[in-house]
């Protein structure tokens, strides 16, 4: 039996009038033809905190007696958890301490901080984050906000599914990040009722993990919550081990599928949120959009997709979007090798120039034990218009006797 009920979410909701806004749901044209149906992107990012955790948060701190805010709330999260926390117990007057990934990205940490918690960094992963804090609680009696392992929680989060059964009646297909699975599970729970059959029972719900984080259908496959070991993503805010034992019994309930996401994938999913949509996500953020890209057969129109959170690195951004443009095949990383003489790279750079091809960055090394006396190399970073661009200025180089090796 689910803990978590239509009436809860409907209670959150109300909860968090005038502190969690309603978020705009657009239309991606670019995604729309792709899909070869209408498909609608639920703007999480635009939430205050820059992501959806705010709901929950808020909805589970302000449930607690006065006693409970008053010994202090504790949390752990790789950063959009964290901003949650920290704004939700700075509004409800109470004292947050968080529990952050080493490493996490300097921006959330700043933004945590800026509203007013505690940021601890007990080691490398969200798990290890977990453990931390939960010895926290232990010791200290604060009350431990769950990232996504309690009703309040799933609660908060499932006003979303509300909201977009509101901007968009007809929704057959809505998806969404998984990391431990509240938000997914929350939406499901509006979306179809806690039994399934509600009003929305056949809209289909679909949840994207990443690949090096997928937890998901390792313990749907096992039929329990599984542990999984976590490879480096940069979808860091889904990056979880193991699922929650009530978002499990939801999603497994409630969910129709769950997929992985590539690296890949990731990036060009943040890449047409940037150009195509002119909206700037993170790596989890965009996890929904990759899934569209990598599993469109598996969605039926119209389809909405939540862009969970905005809160990304600049550098990483920059990092991401290399990689996004590079997949495309509109960014190159070419080594070439010529001869070492007068004139040998302006020639080359000619021929670059003659096909259309802009070279962002060039590096000429005439001194190396691989190379033979009589020759130098070249790396260069190239920017085409695409991947046809690519293969025919590549294709014409080797034509002319340049040996090359792509990066």
């Amino acid at each position: 039996m689910t803990l978590v009920t239509l009436d809860d979410i409907r209670a959150a909701r109300e909860l968090l009038r005038g502190v969690a806004a309603p978020t705009p749901l657009i239309h991606s044209r670019a995604l729309s033809e792709v899909i070869g149906g209408p498909v609608f992107l639920k703007c999480e990012h635009l939430q205050r905190t820059g992501s959806f955790k705010i709901r929950g948060a808020y909805v589970r701190i302000a449930r607690l007696s006065d006693a409970e805010r008053a010994r202090g709330v504790v949390a752990a999260s790789a950063g959009n958890h964290a901003q949650g926390v920290a704004l939700a117990a700075s509004m409800l007057g109470c004292k947050a301490t968080v529990f952050m990934p080493e490493g996490a990205p300097l921006p959330k940490v700043a933004a945590t901080r800026g509203y007013g918690a505690d940021v601890v960094f007990p080691g490398p992963t969200v798990d290890d984050c977990l453990v931390a804090a939960q010895e926290y609680a232990d010791e200290r009696g604060a009350i431990l906000i769950h990232p996504f392992d309690h009703p309040d929680v799933v609660a908060g989060q499932g006003t979303i599914g509300l909201e977009i059964l509101e901007q968009c009646p007809g929704v057959r297909t809505v998806v969404g990040a998984v990391g431990g699975g509240g938000l997914m599970s929350g939406i499901a729970v509006a979306l179809k009722g806690e039994d399934g059959k509600g009003d929305g029972a056949d809209i289909k719900v679909v949840g994207a993990q990443a690949k090096r984080a997928a937890a998901f259908p390792a313990s749907l496959a096992a039929g329990r919550p599984t542990r999984v070991e976590v490879q480096p993503t940069m979808a860091d805010g889904i990056s979880v081990g193991r699922p929650g034992d009530l978002t499990y019994n939801l999603v497994a309930e409630l969910v129709d599928a769950v997929v992985t996401v590539t690296e890949e994938s990731i990036s060009q999913a943040l890449l047409l949120c940037l150009e195509r949509a002119k909206q700037v996500v993170e790596p989890a953020g965009a996890a929904g959009v990759a899934a569209l890209l990598e599993h469109s057969y598996a969605v039926r129109t119209p389809v909405v997709v939540v862009l969970s959170g905005g809160n990304i690195d600049p550098l990483l951004l920059s990092k991401v979007l290399r990689h996004g443009l590079a997949g495309t095949g509109r960014y190159l990383v070419v080594r070439c090798r010529l001869k070492d003489r007068p004139g040998a790279l302006v020639t080359l750079l000619g021929e670059l120039a003659g096909l259309g091809v802009n070279v962002l960055d060039v590096m000429h090394e005439r001194v190396a034990a691989r190379l033979p006396v009589e020759e130098a190399e070249v790396l260069m970073h190239l920017e085409t218009r695409g991947g046809d661009h690519s293969q025919e200025a590549i294709g014409r180089l080797r034509d002319k006797g340049y040996t090359l090796t792509l990066s």
